[in-house]
């Protein structure tokens, strides 16, 4: 199911609404918190993330994910969004719900950031069980897949936190900084939602 069938401009009102955050995708205007936070949070991140492109904070770099995300979401292909407080509306992160596959499958791969001075506040913990209600009663999806470099503890644990159960590892899955690196694999259905 589609919620927004406007392939170049992407949706204003916010997806997902929590107590203390709005989730919504990003907009032209957001540009300069997001170079911003990134900047400052390029450190923190790097050693979980791929290598970032010499343009990736340019402007027109992010004019570029603004429309990709508003195309995405259009097509029911993934669901990029901002992480906001809800009171402030300052940029706190990020999260996808990336590679939407229908049919038999009815499962996509949620992915996020924080940025540095926002992290260990428990706000994408906040932000993914909002996004997993999201997936699961908006988006109709029978399945939640993650992955986290074994080493990522503050990631495993948000994930065993909100109630994604470890379904085993993959060698060489994801080349993060610059390294095929292994993962843990994580799973949660809709079912698993319910019963938290």
């Amino acid at each position: 199911m589609a919620l927004f069938r406007f392939a170049t401009d992407p949706p204003t009102r916010p997806l997902i609404r929590t107590k203390n955050l709005v989730l919504r995708p990003p907009l032209a205007n957001d540009y300069s918190a997001w170079a911003a936070l990134r900047l400052e949070s390029r450190d923190f991140l790097t050693p979980w993330e791929p290598v970032w492109s010499e343009d990736d904070l340019t402007r027109n770099s992010f004019r570029l994910r603004v429309k990709r995300a508003a195309r995405e979401i259009a097509t029911d292909e993934a669901y990029c969004l901002f992480v906001l407080d809800a009171r402030t509306e300052a940029l706190l992160g990020g999260l996808t719900l990336g590679l939407v596959r229908r049919g038999v499958a009815q499962a996509c791969t949620l992915g996020y950031w924080m940025g540095e001075r926002h992290a260990g506040k428990g706000h994408m913990t906040e932000a993914v069980r909002g996004a997993l209600g999201f997936a699961f009663s908006e988006l109709a999806l029978h399945r939640v897949e993650a992955a986290c470099l074994p080493q990522n503890t503050p990631s495993r644990r948000l994930l065993e936190r909100v109630g994604f159960q470890r379904e085993g590892e993959a060698r060489g899955y994801l080349r993060i900084n610059g390294v095929w690196a292994d993962h843990l694999l994580y799973g949660m259905l809709a079912a698993d939602l319910r019963k938290a």
